[in-house]
């Protein structure tokens, strides 16, 4: 193919859907029982003439790109809207550029914008990690090609750039010619810290009975689910309990099982998550779950997690950075204090899961062995073009598993139009299934099938269904010394 096109970026529209959860979901400092779903829609013009819209879609995630208590849930949302406010503002005046570039020349400028309003590198960067998906769906319908061909031709133009001094030798072409997109990958059932384990864990009358299964042991018979990721909460004796409890429903399958350990920044340090696994391993009743443990995601709070090394903690178990990873230069600054991986999440940006996917092969090239790798998560992206956007993404990069958990907390498409879930249904009848009148996502044998991915566009041909979604408020902020808590 000839080399990337280049795009003018003409309109950058931002819109809002509110979901409820069937079930609360407890993760780090904050439980969960409705949200809202952000969706951009773009319209760039190619240089051969032709316009086209692409979109996007992402929850807007409260306590998760921020933590600070002193911010509300709103304010959280606040920040995630200016920072989709400030891309839409740099890419908008734009002149034209490849759609690599459209991000690369404005990573810094928008990080720096970012900071001088209160906003950390990891909410700024969710601007760009939708509009960017947004952008290269749009260059995929007008040129009629998948996400995987257009990544693998190199049709966004990635290249060597100051963003990544540390690849600026790497050739980035024939690497991503090189990337062969999984079928099916697995889906890594997340088990929050108010899941129901099983029968009786729930209070009288808490049952919600819609037909989806609630308890881990039926999620387990349900879905069919070999990969887990196990929510800890930092309280190490609650932990030790809680995993014994986990451990004795999953040491039930005659299969193998794997799981990953998601600490959620609960950790003071790393000689306290250390501890805990030091107990783990000793304790009778968790070892076979701690055989099946594959790595331990982000245990150590984000302002001390890249001040230590974790050494000690990966002499056992691969270590990997997720609340961490605010900037490209994290993964290299994690790489030095022993941490091996890196969480991929399309709310992070696609073009960082790319770059980092990138330093793994030059890095285990230079040690003679798989050393270091990328994990697949979740922000809770809802069926549709959230969701399979981040597969496609996923299934490029080459991980057998990926954290999936809306479809567990949220039911279906719900409130989504009941029109707009039939497309998706019609158009991916691999990825989802009707069931008692309501269109899910497909999970059999643990697996999601991703063949109809392979289609034009960024994971879909199908636009959201935006006639009666509200369009997103402008951003309150930076707030006042007042409307803080």
């Amino acid at each position: 193919m000839t080399a990337a096109p280049r795009v003018k970026v003409l309109s950058v529209e931002r819109f809002e859907s509110p979901y409820r959860l069937r079930l609360p979901f407890r993760f780090g400092v904050i439980t969960v029982t409705e949200g809202r779903q952000a969706i951009v829609r773009v319209r760039v013009r190619h240089e051969n003439g032709r316009q086209g819209a692409g979109y996007a879609a992402e929850a807007l995630g409260a306590k998760w790109f921020d933590k600070n208590p002193a911010l509300s849930d709103a304010q959280n949302h606040d920040q995630l809207r200016k920072a989709l406010e400030m891309t839409g503002e740099a890419y908008g005046a734009a002149p034209w550029l490849s759609a690599f570039d459209l991000f690369a020349q404005h990573y810094r400028e928008l990080l720096d914008a970012g900071m001088a309003c209160g906003l950390n590198p990891l909410v700024t960067s969710y601007g760009p990690a939708l509009i960017d998906r947004a952008v290269l769906d749009a260059l995929c319908r007008i040129e009629g090609l998948s996400f995987w061909q257009a990544l693998r031709h190199n049709r966004p133009g990635l290249r060597a750039h100051a963003i990544a001094p540390d690849l600026q030798g790497f050739a980035l072409t024939p690497f991503l010619r090189g990337l062969q997109p999984l079928t099916t990958v697995a889906a890594r059932h997340t088990v929050g810290l108010l899941d129901p384990l099983v029968a009786g864990d729930q209070a009288a009358g808490a049952r919600v009975n819609d037909g989806l299964p609630e308890t881990l042991e039926e999620v387990v018979a349900a879905y069919g689910n070999r990969y887990f990721k196990l929510k800890v909460s930092g309280q190490a004796e609650a932990d030790l309990e809680r995993l014994r409890r986990i451990a004795s429903v999953l040491d039930r399958l005659t299969e193998p099982y794997a799981v990953t350990l998601d600490g959620n920044e609960q950790y003071e340090d790393a000689g306290a998550i250390a501890a805990l696994w030091q107990r783990m391993s000793g304790e009778p009743a968790l070892r076979r779950l701690c055989g099946a443990t594959l790595l331990i995601e982000q245990p150590i709070r984000r302002q001390r997690a890249l001040a230590q090394p974790v050494t000690a903690l990966a002499r056992h178990k691969p270590v990997i950075i997720d609340e961490s990873d605010g900037d490209l230069d994290a993964f290299p600054r994690a790489r030095a204090l022993g941490y091996s991986g890196v969480s991929t999440k399309a709310c992070k940006g696609l073009y960082k899961s790319i770059l980092n996917l990138a330093r793994c092969q030059v890095w285990n090239q230079a040690e003679g062995r798989a050393v270091y790798a990328l994990s697949a998560e979740d922000l809770t992206t809802q069926p549709g073009i959230a969701v399979q956007q981040d597969l496609a993404l996923v299934s490029l990069l080459g991980i057998p598993h990926v954290e999936r958990n809306a479809h567990h907390f949220i039911d279906g498409f719900d409130g989504r139009p009941p029109a707009e879930a039939q497309a998706y249904l019609d158009a991916h009848p691999d990825l989802y299934q009707l069931q008692d009148g309501r269109v899910r996502l497909r999970i059999e044998h643990g697996q999601l099938a991703l063949g109809s991915l392979s289609g034009v566009g960024f994971g879909s041909g199908v636009n959201p269904d935006l006639t009666d979604t509200a369009p997103m408020p402008r951003a309150d902020w930076p707030p006042t010394a007042a409307e803080t808590r």
